[in-house]
């Protein structure tokens, strides 16, 4: 990419490094550059988890209900045992929460808007790492996946094997919080953002100068801030990468997709 971008063939490539400055983003300034619940980010959504719940609880209260008419002991032990389905996912989630994670995400995928919203979520990872001059490695239409992978291409090495400078951890966090940022910017919840805050947590911890909690609760919103302001400055690119990334198209055919507008 650096190769093509010498030659001129992608112009685009690292542009948003210009208006890259860190400076202190109060909450207020989120919702002048299109976020609608500022309040919100940085709190993970419970809709998935309220909505599996609640279905889960409904349908064993329904097989139990019908199950008691059944003759003989069938009648007791059916309900029993589908009413233990409720206190083994309640166990699951405290011992593996992984698994249930995982579980309620298949789930999520039956609201409407879980495809637009991993587009959206995903698309926006992969303009920002362009235009932060970060290598897009490869993509998927998961919502949820870890995206240290723009990290590590970025530094050619792990995450965890240096520390890292201010104008790597500028490029690095609006990269991490894009996708959510494109949540927030089109949905009163975002679904997607417990990974890219781990993203994030992960990045600010390997900074060279220690940051307080204050600080990163800054660098949060900043973050946030530069990287709508940057959807938004680059909303056609953004369109056109969406169409290309909905087809599938090879990271060389997402790439011409920004480059040609």
């Amino acid at each position: 990419m650096e190769a093509l971008s010498n030659e001129g063939a992608t112009p685009k490539w690292g542009c948003g490094l210009d208006q890259l400055e860190r400076r202190n983003v109060f909450i207020g300034e989120l919702s002048r550059v299109g976020i609608k619940k500022p309040d919100l980010i940085g709190k993970p959504s419970v809709r998935n988890d309220a909505a599996f719940l609640t279905t889960l609880v409904g349908v064993t209260s329904v097989i139990a209900v019908a199950a008691g008419s059944l003759p003989g002991d069938w009648g007791f032990f059916v309900p029993y045992l589908t009413g233990a389905i409720v206190l083994v996912a309640l166990a699951v989630g405290s011992t593996a929460p992984g698994l249930l994670a995982f579980v309620i995400g298949r789930f999520a995928q039956v609201f409407p808007d879980y495809r637009e919203r991993v587009l959206r979520h995903e698309a926006a990872h992969f303009l920002a790492g362009y235009l932060m001059r970060v290598p897009v490695t490869g993509y998927s239409l998961d919502i949820g996946k870890a995206h240290t992978d723009f990290a590590e291409a970025k530094l050619q090495q792990r995450l965890v094997e240096r520390k890292l400078s201010d104008e790597e951890i500028n490029q690095l966090a609006v990269v991490a919080m894009a996708g959510a940022t494109a949540e927030a910017m089109n949905y009163d919840q975002v679904q997607g953002q417990v990974a890219d805050l781990t993203d994030l947590q992960r990045i600010l911890q390997r900074s060279e100068q220690k940051l307080s909690n204050a600080q990163q609760q800054n660098m949060t919103r900043w973050a946030v801030y530069s990287a709508a302001t940057m959807l938004t400055k680059y909303k056609k690119e953004y369109q056109a990468l969406q169409i290309a990334m909905q087809q599938r198209a090879s990271i060389d055919k997402c790439v011409a997709a920004i480059e040609q507008l």
